[in-house]
């Protein structure tokens, strides 16, 4: 008996670019679109992210689905969120073209994922190639609506996964450090080589990996503490008692209000924890629609 072929063939250089031309899609800067074409690089974020048979999975921009094709080989399901008309109405034919008995695990959302309220599936896992233009926001986004998300591995520009594993007193410590540890521990787990990508990008990548712990508060807390982060690091150079005063009516407020957090006077915004900020944030009055 002939050996039984791989279930799920992962896309290469070739398919992509055949892929590409079939839809007449060129990689665009404006919806950070680089796709990954080797196969490798696919299993191994796949590796990293601890995929298991059975896990439900979502993935922001899937593209052409290379990456999709690796977590269908981990023998998980899938839900890709696809803001590209083409590119979502493609993506089935293509499981069903390399992983035809796969193609029942995956679910295609047609949608802009910073609109993302509910999805089909109650993912547990996040693994994404995500758009570099949008990844802080996207990530902060989809973390705060979909509390089902207990971990996940991002491929994100360098520069901005060192920003979300960073932390108090990190030279690149700043609002999206704070506001990620808001809902995990974040650590980088390994850089990626810019010739893995079609096209090649002028920027380095790295696999940012998360998991999610207690949060520090309910939703009306992280307003008020995403509140005074977004002062604290928006007049970076300046002592909070100086940058919160925005928040807290004055500066002698808000060196009051450090006081009773038991932070000193002359602290600033790169030197707390996430639980300090929110020591602040107890003591703020309320917001009703922060981001």
């Amino acid at each position: 008996m002939n050996a039984r072929r791989r279930v799920v063939q992962l896309l290469g250089p070739a398919e992509i670019r055949d892929l590409a031309e079939l839809l007449d899609v060129t990689p665009t800067k404006k919806l950070g679109q680089n796709f990954v074409i080797d196969a490798n690089t696919v299993r191994r974020i796949v590796r990293v992210a601890e995929v298991a048979a059975g896990d439900v999975v979502l993935e922001i921009g899937p593209g052409l689905g290379s990456l999709t094709l690796g977590l269908l080989e981990a023998k998980a399901s899938v839900v890709a969120v696809e803001i590209d008309g083409r590119l979502a109405a493609q993506l089935p034919a293509t499981v069903e073209h390399q992983a035809p008995e796969a193609a029942d695990r995956l679910t295609v959302v047609h949608q802009d994922a910073l609109t993302v309220e509910t999805l089909p599936a109650d993912p547990v896992r996040l693994v994404a190639n995500l758009p570099y233009n949008v990844s802080v926001p996207v990530l902060l986004h989809l973390l705060q609506r979909l509390p089902g998300l207990e971990s996940g591995v991002v491929m994100v520009q360098a520069e901005v996964g060192h920003r979300l594993a960073a932390g108090p007193g990190s030279k690149v410590y700043g609002s999206p450090s704070v506001k990620a540890a808001w809902y995990g521990t974040w650590r980088t787990a390994g850089q990626v080589s810019r010739q893995v990508f079609w096209p090649v990008p002028n920027v380095d990548s790295v696999l940012v990996a998360f998991q999610r712990h207690e949060q520090p508060g309910d939703e009306e807390l992280r307003r008020r503490v995403f509140r005074v982060v977004d002062a604290a690091f928006g007049q970076r150079r300046k002592m909070l008692r100086q940058s919160l005063s925005g928040v807290f009516g004055d500066s002698a407020a808000a060196s009051a209000a450090l006081e009773a957090a038991g932070l000193p006077a002359t602290a600033r915004g790169e030197e707390l924890t996430v639980q300090q900020f929110a020591a602040l944030g107890r003591l703020t009055p309320a917001v009703s629609t922060v981001g």
